[in-house]
């Protein structure tokens, strides 16, 4: 691999429709800044209603004849797809570095998850199958198939420019939808990137539409009558207002919003991997994670063993430009999440948590005018102090300290979020215990961060899940399309006479 550079494309960044590149002359803009210098590099278009319209009628015009293309046929221009993706890794992995501001390590691995779900939508002909059964009364045959939607949409947030993506587009598009897309206006190339991708692949313009923008062109798509589903990621009380929404005009939603993950560390655990784990699963991307953990609930007498150690890790952590290849951690995304990050800090200081390292005391001296942020640890947090309560979304660590595994359970049950969490012990029964009874939707036992792989799907408990069905995965397959029961006999066995009874085997 050849050494990472930032991308420095300085257009303005406008809309995908029908397979034409927008740049709109006039409008409302937003800026695009590089978080490790500060630098403004340019702006992005935030569409209008306007623009929503024209790229579902794009998305909707190409549905008949795209629904009509066998899986087969859809599944190939996938794996052309994939080829092109993994041929583009590094390029789309720089470009957010660049607008996110993550390590370019880190980002390659964004680019890697996002490709595992293309390479299971490659599978879409096995998935869409529906079942059969014969002579389910005299005569009669049942069948059921999976049918597309028609026109869906995607609302992604900052922090997984690619991957959150690819959690919904290609299994939407290998399910026979059209697909629209608003990304981030925060880091919007990589979209744009894909679109251009698909259509190398294969895919018939106006199957993927990107649409730049904010809460205007999000309304817009929810109110839009011929969107049939919505897909979100981000915040819960957006989570919670688009699935309000969607649901009010007759749309399927699946909204996934907030986390605050803890890990359980059980005085048996081995304390330098379980140190290493969670300072990677609480650092690792600045926080700006919805699998980040933000809490460790250290049980017994481990928490005056294992501080030392988290105190020394994360004064070393590795803060720099995520060019360096050995960094570990680079900046906030924008300056406004600095701000509010800071904001917490001071608030956890005032409530009387202890503040063992001070990440708002980093500097870094290779790009003075980013927006820079260290590792920020507290011990002795309780549970009704703000930054245990809501959503940091940054590099802070919180520490809370409990008699017992009981009590550690209790807390993370009575968490108003439930998307993450894990437990480090070697007690087989307790991780039984905990992976049974835990309210949680994604669990990981000695695993920091227990993402889904691609086939089996991601999602939430709790106030962390608007919605029934989870992402990617068999359960992204149900969601992007609808079951349609057939029952079929012919003329030669159906008996005279009239029927009014409600009908049943016979």
């Amino acid at each position: 691999m050849s050494t990472p550079t930032f991308y420095t494309d300085r257009q303005d960044v406008g809309h995908h429709i029908a397979g034409d590149v927008i740049r709109p002359s006039g409008g409302r803009f937003s800026p695009i800044s590089n978080p490790t210098t500060g630098e403004t590099l340019r702006r992005v278009a935030l569409a209008e209603p306007a623009d929503v319209q024209a790229a579902v009628a794009a998305a909707q015009a190409a549905f008949p004849a795209w629904s009509e293309v066998p899986p087969l046929r859809r599944a190939r221009i996938m794996n052309n797809f994939l080829a092109l993706l993994n041929a583009h890794r590094d390029e789309l992995a720089a470009m957010i570095t660049s607008e996110h501001g993550k390590v370019f390590t880190d980002a390659q691995g964004e680019v890697t998850r996002g490709i595992e779900i293309v390479e299971f939508a490659c599978g879409i002909p096995q998935l869409l199958k529906g079942d059969y059964t014969e002579q389910v009364s005299t005569g009669i045959d049942n069948w059921t198939t999976r049918q597309a939607l028609g026109v869906v949409a995607g609302i992604t947030p900052f922090n997984f420019p690619v991957m959150v993506p690819c959690w919904m587009f290609p299994v939407a598009i290998a399910a026979g939808n059209t697909f629209v897309l608003k990304p981030s206006p925060t880091d919007p190339s990589p979209a744009l990137f894909m679109a251009r991708l698909l259509e190398q692949a294969g895919l018939p313009k106006g199957v993927f539409n990107v649409v730049q923008g904010d809460k205007v062109a999000v309304d817009a798509l929810i109110e839009h009558p011929d969107v049939k589903a919505i897909s979100f990621v981000g915040s819960t009380p957006i989570a919670n207002y688009i699935y309000e929404r969607g649901a009010h005009f007759g749309k399927r939603v699946q909204a996934l919003g907030g986390a605050k993950n803890h890990m359980v560390v059980m005085p048996d655990a081995d304390l330098e991997k379980t140190v290493d784990a969670l300072v990677g699963a609480a650092y690792g991307s600045a926080g700006e994670r919805c699998m980040a953990i933000s809490v460790a609930v250290l049980v017994g007498d481990v928490a005056d063993r294992i501080m030392p150690l988290l105190v020394e890790r994360t004064r070393e952590l590795k803060v720099k430009s995520g060019l360096h290849l050995d960094a570990e951690m680079g900046p906030i995304v924008t300056r406004a999440a600095l701000e509010r990050i800071s904001g917490y800090i001071a608030a956890g200081v005032e409530e009387g948590a202890t503040l063992l390292h001070d990440g708002r005391t980093f500097k870094s001296t290779e790009h003075p005018e980013g927006f820079w942020m260290g590792g920020t640890l507290f011990d002795h947090v309780t549970t009704d102090m703000k930054i245990y309560k809501e959503e940091i979304f940054g590099p802070v660590l919180s520490c809370v300290r409990v008699p017992d595994f009981a009590q550690a359970l209790r807390i993370i049950n009575d968490h108003e979020f439930g998307n993450g969490v894990s437990l480090f012990t070697r007690d087989g029964n307790i991780a039984r215990e905990f992976g049974k009874r835990v309210q949680v939707g994604m669990v990981g036992i000695n695993v920091p961060i227990p993402v889904p792989m691609a086939w089996h799907g991601f999602g939430g408990w709790k106030k962390s899940l608007f919605g029934d069905m989870h992402a990617y995965g068999e359960e992204g397959v149900r969601f992007y399309t609808k079951q349609k029961s057939i029952m079929q006999r012919w003329p030669e066995s159906i008996s005279k006479g009239n029927e009014f009874v409600m009908p049943t085997a016979k």
